[in-house]
């Protein structure tokens, strides 16, 4: 049995994917969740047909997970210490555990808290939204990048047989941090208001992105990171292409990235139900370690307090 913990727009995609190929699936989810998926879920794509999938199996707390033989780690960063402890007595020897996450530490983080597990690194190339009360729509094409573990090429072979395209790579580290790079957009997508495809087609976002990236790159080389190229365009290019004017960059982006109108980040998401942004694994990650070698970050920096001060603007408005 295959194990969700954290059954947010990622966990319940791939959860329903593997179920819609007879895998059998639990899903350790919130009451509000687990009351919105009771009549199933609905899962969409941009280029794959609708499906619903029903009779999901939910757990209430980290102990019924015990069943499992593999369990996917799909929470936000923050989260990540708190799912490794809760594990922690429960796991079982050779249990294998993947983190599905973004930033770069959370697979270490669990590997310290699981030492009786198989914990295996992993890069989600897609972004997945939440649709309604029971809808998940994969807005973007991309797929999974497994690290070289025991056991990975077993789980790509499960997720390839369920339409989750995958792969294992040894230079899982290169990959991460090519991914990081990627979703940097994730709080300039956020701060826009807009889709993503609406987002990137106007210069004045994609210019801020590309400042991110290009002060990204400035302390990836100082670090002696070498990020790799995740979809068809290389890291080191990315600042240029992101600074053409408007027309040439459409005509190129058509064929770099599939991306529908109904796509958004998942920290736009985050921000508009009041939940906490990961901010702090993605630009963060970059000042954190500006810091650490010598290299200035005003740009990434300034992202970080924009989204901290949406966040705070956000909650604000809550109460």
């Amino acid at each position: 049995m295959i194990g969700i913990y954290g059954a947010g727009s990622i966990g319940c995609y791939l959860g329903g994917m593997l179920m819609a190929n007879g895998e059998d699936v639990v899903f350790l989810a919130r009451p509000n969740t687990a009351a919105d998926l009771a009549g199933g879920m609905d899962i969409t794509s941009l280029d794959a047909p609708p499906m619903h999938v029903s009779n999901l199996e939910f757990a209430s707390s980290a102990s019924d997970l015990a069943k499992c033989s593999t369990i996917l780690v799909c929470v936000k960063s923050m989260d990540t210490v708190a799912a490794g402890e809760a594990l922690a007595g429960i796991v079982a020897p050779g249990t294998i555990v993947v983190s599905l996450q973004n930033g770069i530490s959370n697979a270490g983080l669990l590997s310290a808290a699981l030492p009786q597990a198989q914990v295996i690194d992993a890069m989600v190339a897609f972004n997945v939204a939440r649709k309604g009360g029971n809808g998940f729509h994969r807005g973007t094409e991309g797929g999974i990048v497994l690290a070289d573990k025991p056991g990975a090429l077993d789980l790509s072979a499960i997720f390839n047989s369920a339409g989750i395209a995958t792969e294992v790579s040894r230079e899982i580290s290169s990959v991460k941090w090519g991914k990081l790079l990627m979703n940097l957009n994730n709080a300039v997508n956020a701060l826009s208001g807009l889709p993503l495809r609406a987002q990137l087609s106007m210069r004045k976002h994609r210019l801020l992105l590309a400042d991110s990236v290009a002060e990204a790159l400035q302390v990836l080389r100082k670090a002696g990171i070498r990020p790799a190229r995740i979809g068809k365009v290389a890291p080191a290019i990315m600042p240029f292409l992101l600074r053409l004017p408007d027309p040439v960059f459409r005509i190129l982006a058509a064929g770099m990235l599939k991306i529908d109108d109904q796509a958004r980040s998942s920290m736009a998401d985050d921000l508009d139900r009041g939940r906490k942004p990961e901010i702090d694994y993605l630009q963060g990650e970059i000042v954190r370690l500006g810091k650490s070698v010598g290299v200035p970050t005003p740009v990434n920096s300034e992202i970080v307090e924009r989204i901290r001060r949406e966040f705070a603007s956000k909650k604000g408005q809550e109460r």
